[in-house]
């Protein structure tokens, strides 16, 4: 067995290798960038090649930190080492595996039990570039040598303080972990698992290998949806340390270019503007701006007046309805039926008592020709067409339909009028998150306005123009065959795309150009909390994706909205029929034994039936509880705040600011994790609130209350004034639940 030393060297040769070829990456990118050329096959072939270099540099960069963490040793003798990214020598042999490559997967998966023909894996424990220490797993007693047992590695990472945003697991990912992030499925997969399994890291993880695997992916980029800003800032390094940067963060509250609202409705509006019936209701909504005068509207021409007649309107809306064009792009076609009505409407008017000009084809010809004409340039006309066929926004629609009862009356006739109520609000008022999905269906059935359309029209001729070059580009680029590490210009970006650059370069990201494209269609699209989305919310999702490539991270009994999925099915089975494949995690990570204890008794009492998750350890340290007067409350917490590590403070409604302490609300918790959690007045809180609030600590967790509280923490050990509680350096996996409290 070599020695931790001769690792160390080994390491070192690596990043050696890993600054020659950063070096080598950042030449090209310079070199690419102050490329000549004018012609479109140039210009294309420098595009590709800045994307090339870019992308190279992107994953050299990330895996810079942490390099090599791992390294196997096989029963013949073989050692592989594992890291964040792949490494050939100077003769193409391997230095270094790809954690994502199927030769690393076995560091992974290897257990005692069934070794995968391995005596050893080893775990390099790192600062930056140094090696300070290894352990080793032992797995097989050919192997055996009574060095550390198989947890030391995850243990270690699991009583790490948690300060900063989320790390990758590169090193510490789990069998059930790793059996989930290589799913070869592409359909949508759901991942779930109770507070503290990992199903977060897992999924992005899953990102990472998918864009290793396919990396076709790659080029139209990935959405992560999250709950709320301060969770995806907390997530948002792990992808990039990946070596993936072309990645969108958003909340639901951020779908929709140039709008950002983190405002909720309250649970019965909610549920209403969730639910699939609002589509009808908006389609409806859409129609009901499809008007025909009540009484006839007058257009005042030279020779004489023509009027726009309820049947004449109404022939026109038939005719555009027929094309079926969207409402703003089929009022140009109601406006033209209009003109072409009231111009004939003007020659049988003209000639009306001293001629006939249908009797004489030429005179008929010139008279309709000077009526278009004029009708072309009059105000009057023009107006009348805004106000039976108005080009609208998604906002507008949206704004007038909830702001008229007269419209809700027309376009929601179908909903029980309790529920039609709901919907009503202000003029002015600020938008909701449950409204950005009905505004994305707005903005698809209404379809872009007329200086969207002439863009996209002057941006798909010039894409035309240089597709079949573009295609022909690419087809000289690939002509090579490409080893299996090697990126080919397919693979980064398509003849379409190509064609769009040859005109105009956008030098853009993928991400900025994506989040700045309601249109844009993504790689793949993560979606965290998933429970909480609504119908609604996933018809905008289908659409940012339509091949349904997603990871789907949730846990039902955390749903706290209403309007959020009961179930897998009832959320996926619509759009993706037989597609969707669902996985479970089992082991909690985060949640030491102790408080997963006290969390899954108000688990049983609010999901009975649920399974918590299995603690993967325990810390020694009982939670506590706490009873002060209400005007002690805020001292209180200001006292139990000892500063070491990070802490929460976790209120019902918002809570003043507490030195040391981040203060939150269950919502604006979820998905985040400190080393202390100091629950306030959890007696207030829901039972799904409860939960979320309860299994956010990865070591200490203290409540303190001003009334009773409730049955399902009987666990609570009861205390009086500050005690710091002694932390037991003891771990261990599936520790059995402390005896039960009581508390007054």
């Amino acid at each position: 067995m070599s020695s931790v030393d001769d690792d160390r060297r080994h390491i070192a040769l690596l990043y050696d290798r890993f600054d020659a070829e950063r070096a080598a990456a950042e030449r090209e990118l310079v070199a690419a960038q102050r490329g000549s050329g004018s012609s479109p096959g140039e210009r294309a072939l420098r595009e590709v090649a800045v994307r090339v270099q870019t992308m190279r540099l992107g994953r050299l960069r990330a895996g810079g930190d942490g390099l090599c963490f791992g390294r196997t040793d096989a029963v013949d003798g073989t050692r592989t080492f594992v890291g964040r990214l792949g490494l050939l020598d100077e003769d193409l042999e391997p230095m270094l595996i790809d954690w994502r490559a199927p030769a690393a997967r076995a560091f992974y998966t290897a257990t005692a039990a069934r070794p995968e023909g391995l005596v050893r894996r080893r775990h390099f424990r790192t600062r930056g570039r140094a090696v300070l220490d290894a352990h080793d797993d032992v797995l097989s007693r050919e192997g055996a040598d009574g060095s550390a047992g198989a947890d030391a590695a995850l243990l270690a990472a699991l009583d790490a303080p948690r300060t900063g945003p989320m790390r990758d697991i590169v090193a510490t990912i789990q069998a059930e972990q790793d059996e989930i992030i290589r799913l070869g499925h592409t359909g949508p997969t759901v991942i779930e698992g109770g507070p503290g399994t990992g199903k977060t890291a897992v999924a992005l993880h899953r990102v990472a290998y998918l864009l290793y695997t396919h990396p076709q992916l790659a080029r139209r980029g990935v959405l992560v949806l999250g709950p709320h800003p301060r969770f995806l800032e907390y997530i948002s390094a792990v992808l990039p340390s990946l070596g993936e940067t072309d990645v969108v963060f958003a909340t639901p509250g951020e779908l929709l270019p140039g709008l950002a609202t983190g405002r909720e409705d309250d649970p019965d509006a909610a549920r209403v503007k969730g639910s699939l019936a609002m589509v009808d209701v908006l389609a409806a909504a859409v129609a009901d701006r499809q008007e025909v005068p009540a009484e006839p509207i007058a257009v005042e021409l030279d020779d004489v007046t023509v009027e726009i007649t309820a049947e004449l309107a109404a022939a026109a809306r038939e005719r555009a309805v027929a094309g079926g064009l969207r409402h703003n792009e089929a009022r140009p076609v109601f406006a033209a039926a209009v003109l072409d009505a009231l111009a004939e409407q003007a020659v049988d008017r003209i000639g009306a008592g001293w001629l006939a000009p249908r009797e004489v084809p030429e005179l008929a010809a010139d008279l309709r020709a000077d009526a278009r004409a004029e009708l072309g340039g009059s105000p009057q006309l023009h107006a009348a067409v805004d106000a039976l066929w108005p080009e609208l926004t998604p906002q507008r629609l949206l704004a007038d339909l909830f702001t008229s009862p007269e419209r809700l009356a027309v376009a929601a006739a179908a909903l029980p009028p309790a529920d039609r109520a709901v919907l009503s609000r202000a003029d002015g008022a600020d938008w909701t998150v449950a409204d950005v999905p009905l505004l994305d269906e707005a903005a698809e059935l209404l379809g872009p306005q007329a200086a969207a359309r002439s863009r996209r029209v002057r941006a798909r001729r010039r894409a035309a123009e240089g597709l079949g070059y573009a295609a022909d580009v690419l087809r000289l680029l690939d002509t090579e065959p490409a080893d299996d590490d090697e990126i080919r210009a397919a693979d980064l970006v398509g003849a379409d795309l190509l064609a769009e650059r040859q005109e105009e370069v956008d030098h853009r990201t993928i991400a900025e150009r994506a989040a700045a494209d309601r249109e844009w269609v993504y790689g793949h699209v993560v979606v965290d909390e998933a429970q909480e989305l609504s119908d609604m919310d996933w018809r905008v999702l289908v659409r940012r994706c339509p091949t349904r490539s997603f990871t789907v991270v949730g846990d039902l009994a955390q749903r706290r909205s209403a309007a959020g999925a009961r179930s897998w099915a009832a959320a996926l089975d619509r759009h993706a029929p037989g597609r969707w494949t669902h996985r479970v995690l089992t082991v909690g990570y985060r949640t030491p034994a102790e408080i997963m204890a006290v969390a899954a008794d108000v688990l049983a009492a609010h999901a009975p039936g649920a399974t918590p998750p299995e603690a993967a350890r325990s810390t020694g340290v009982r939670p506590w509880a706490r009873r002060v007067q209400p005007d002690e409350l805020e001292a209180a917490v200001r006292e139990e705040v000892d500063g070491d590590g990070s802490v929460a403070v976790i209120a019902p409604s918002p809570f003043p600011d507490v030195p040391g302490a981040t203060v939150l609300t269950p919502r604006e918790a979820k998905g985040l994790e400190f080393d202390t959690v100091l629950l306030v007045e959890p007696q207030r809180m829901d039972a799904a609130d409860l939960y979320v609030a309860l299994t956010r600590a990865t070591q200490r967790l203290g409540v303190l209350h001003s009334e009773r509280l409730p049955a399902s923490l009987h666990r609570l050990v009861p205390r009086r004034g500050h005690q710091v509680p002694a932390r037991s350096s003891t771990t261990g996996a599936n520790c059995s639940r402390n005896e039960p409290l009581t508390l007054t």
